[in-house]
């Protein structure tokens, strides 16, 4: 009986359903032991407005239950012209039978995701709530900004400490980061051991997290005999979550310019230049060749005194 269950415990329970019955406590059950897949699928959407999207998406939810499917949100990045919908469903084509029914828009890429890494890297697993009529219908971007700290010479630093009080140093910089992540709505992705990788809605919110860290680890420096620098790295795009983990172009230009900051500096891509525009005074450090890029990539220091 298990096996038969769980392989189309949707369409079972959806079929009792409809006779009035309620299943719900032993599918919860079920789903706690064996959850079913969650799925990110990206659309392209030029030309089409938020109001647009908005209507696609509420043409889902009108289907969904035909099929055992949650559309559980979805993103707009406008000015791309790219859409995501997060959908919990018992496979991908299930999932674009949906699409297809309701509109038609069936999306060219889908792809297994973690829910909770979801959850940490574009903040929210379910429909925001609407804040006027549909005329002001705005969702969040998919865009997100990856930022690293690297802690100069921390290998120097161990030896010349040893590893207990260099783990208390390290423990001061998590400390000092997480803070300011915290102020700026930053959410830490993984540590790095001499590092922070972190991620963000917004690329200003970026920066100015990595101005308040250096700030921050300049405060620290005045009042401690051991001296802590860190240099930061951040790019701005649309890196791929996987396994409670970000991948991708962006991740790895924010960890290359991290490397390519002098002790105390704040690096940043192009993409993210052009999103802070004037916010902030920044200089151009000309085009540079970084591994895993085949073309020069140009790099600019943020001001943070």
């Amino acid at each position: 009986m298990w096996p038969e269950l769980i392989s189309g415990r949707r369409d079972w329970h959806f079929r009792y359903s409809k006779l009035g019955a309620d299943f719900r406590p032993y599918f919860e059950e079920l789903d706690t032991v064996l959850p079913m897949p969650i799925f990110l699928d990206r659309h392209d959407l030029s030309g089409l407005t938020a109001a647009d999207i908005a209507e696609a998406h509420r043409k889902d939810l009108e289907v969904q239950d035909r099929y055992g499917v949650r559309f559980l949100t979805y993103w707009f990045d406008e000015s791309r012209g790219t859409g995501f919908c997060l959908i919990d469903a018992p496979d991908i084509r299930t999932a674009m039978r949906v699409h297809d029914e309701a509109h038609g828009d069936v999306a060219k890429d889908v792809i297994e995701v973690d829910l909770s890494a979801v959850q940490a890297f574009l903040g929210r697993v379910s429909d925001p709530a609407p804040s006027g009529g549909a005329d002001d219908v705005k969702f969040d971007s998919a865009l997100r900004a990856i930022m690293f700290t690297d802690i100069v010479g921390s290998t120097s630093m161990t030896e010349r400490l040893g590893d207990a009080r260099s783990v208390e140093m390290v423990r001061a910089h998590d400390a000092l980061v997480r803070r300011a992540l915290k102020d700026e709505g930053g959410h830490v992705v993984k540590h790095t051991g001499d590092g922070i990788m972190a991620s963000f809605a917004d690329a200003s919110a970026s920066v100015q997290c990595a101005r308040a860290i250096q700030r921050a680890f300049e405060a620290f420096n005045l009042a401690s005999k051991e001296k802590l620098q860190v240099r930061i790295g951040i790019d701005v795009g649309e890196p791929i979550a996987d396994s409670n983990d970000l991948f991708g172009a962006t991740v790895q230009l924010a960890a290359r310019l991290c490397q390519l900051a002098k002790p105390d500096a704040i690096l940043v891509s192009k993409a993210v230049q052009d999103c802070i525009q004037d916010r902030v005074q920044v200089s151009s450090l000309g085009a540079h060749h970084l591994k895993g890029f085949q073309q020069p990539i140009d790099a600019y220091e943020i001001e943070w005194r």
